[in-house]
């Protein structure tokens, strides 16, 4: 009975199919070429910024923002953990690696930001749009990571452009998910009131919606970026420059120091973004 099962059972060219619709996208080179460009731009333009910017400015002004969003709380502590932070980056020769890797999260974060926040919001206001979105973003927080990696260097390439995709791809869910969460925990009887009112559907939207949301849907944002930082050393794989690269060449050469050093500094990155962005929100609320 095995042996007869066995003959029938031809497996489903699944791979095939695959293969030939990656192929297939690849016909149309001028519109990756147009996102490669643009957000080429995006990344060019942040690495701009960081490089004409001097490591002392750049350590005041994130000792500034820092300041701004827990000045309420005197959370000093954080303040000398980034100063100490980002001298030691600076005095182990990381200091561009490092800015190099904050382009790639800011870039993906701001990415996820423009395309996750009006998704949640039309999947709360969409139950169609819910019921096709929802197993497209279970699939994308599922799917390995290392896969992305594939269909990225396809389509956009060798280097940093196809990092920032694949980062895109592995962060956007949670952005997405919260902000619509947000949005359908919105008391009804505030709805309600703001019908009474005659607001309009974008006004409801501006005024009491996403105030009400904003909360949820800046953790959304907070687990996106720490999430696309994540993704840095995968990137490294195709091409992506920074902090990643150092660790994934220290792997490659079994040096573990040097990987070890690299991999601290983008601990102290992520310490710094988890809590300026944590610590931002929670002083928004008074």
């Amino acid at each position: 009975m095995a042996n007869l099962f066995s003959l029938t059972m031809q497996p489903i060219p699944f791979a095939d199919w695959i293969n030939s619709f990656v192929n297939w996208l690849t016909q149309f080179v001028g519109f990756f070429n147009g996102i490669t460009d643009f957000i080429g731009a995006i990344v060019n333009s942040f690495q701009w910024v960081f490089d004409l910017l001097p490591v002392w400015l750049f350590i005041i002004l994130v000792l500034g923002i820092t300041y701004w969003a827990l000045h309420d709380s005197k959370h000093w502590g954080l303040m000398v953990f980034e100063l100490i932070g980002l001298v030691l980056i600076y005095n182990q020769g990381y200091w561009r690696d490092m800015t190099q890797t904050l382009t790639l999260v800011l870039t993906s974060s701001l990415i996820i930001v423009v395309i996750g926040i009006p998704l949640g919001i039309w999947m709360a206001k969409s139950h169609t749009v819910k019921v096709i979105v929802k197993p497209i973003l279970d699939f994308m927080q599922t799917m390995p990571a290392f896969v992305y990696l594939i269909p990225a260097v396809a389509l956009f390439g060798i280097g940093m452009v196809p990092g920032v995709i694949a980062s895109v791809i592995f962060s956007l869910p949670p952005v997405v998910r919260m902000t619509n969460l947000g949005i359908e925990q919105v008391p009804t009887d505030l709805i309600e009131a703001a019908d009474s009112f005659g607001s309009t559907g974008w006004q409801k939207l501006i005024k009491v919606e996403l105030p009400i949301a904003k909360n949820t849907l800046m953790s959304g944002v907070n687990q996106g970026m720490m999430l696309a930082l994540s993704m840095v050393v995968i990137a490294s794989m195709i091409g992506a420059v920074g902090l990643g690269s150092e660790v994934y060449f220290a792997v490659g050469r079994n040096n573990a120091g040097s990987g070890f050093t690299a991999g601290f500094a983008i601990v102290i990155l992520a310490i710094i973004l988890d809590r300026v962005t944590q610590a931002f929100n929670k002083n928004k609320k008074h």
